[in-house]
């Protein structure tokens, strides 16, 4: 009786929900980059918890100047690696809220476009609806005329 629902949007919709997927999958990325971040800052704070413990001469033992130093550089450079990683663990967290952000921007592209096709295939079974309501009516009516016509 009535032609089948073609959304005219579908390719878009579509298109958007395969951009959604792709969102999806930068901040699965992202997340496990971040997880990376934390895990070497965490070793970075515990390697510089252990060089400062290890760095504490025994008491009544004598240290050179020269070790006393070389400890100290050692020390700094590990604080630096500490600093290294607490600043890349920042940019990934910024990382990970942008990937958020645009995930949020093709979740609600897309579900604007789902609730579109939705109203539009509500709107063609309403009119295929009424068109077979007409139908019938018409039939009905054209059945009471025979009827009447040969009582």
């Amino acid at each position: 009786m009535g032609k089948t629902f073609t959304f005219g949007l579908e390719r878009v919709r579509e298109l958007r929900e395969h951009a959604e997927s792709r969102a999806k999958e930068e901040l699965a990325a992202s997340l496990h980059q971040r997880l990376k971040g934390a895990a070497m800052l965490a070793a970075a704070s515990d390697r510089l918890a252990q060089a400062a413990a290890d760095g504490r001469p025994q008491e009544g033992a004598r240290q050179t100047a020269a070790d006393f130093l070389a400890q100290e550089r050692w020390l700094k450079a590990l604080q630096r690696e500490h600093e290294d990683a607490s600043l890349s663990l920042h940019r990934l967290d910024a990382e990970v809220d942008a990937r958020r952000g645009a995930l949020g921007d093709a979740s609600r592209e897309r579900e604007v476009l789902e609730r579109l096709k939705q109203r539009k295939a509500a709107e063609h079974r309403a009119q295929a609806a009424r068109r077979e309501g007409a139908e019938l009516d018409e039939l009905a009516l054209t059945m009471h005329l025979r009827q009447a016509r040969s009582a």
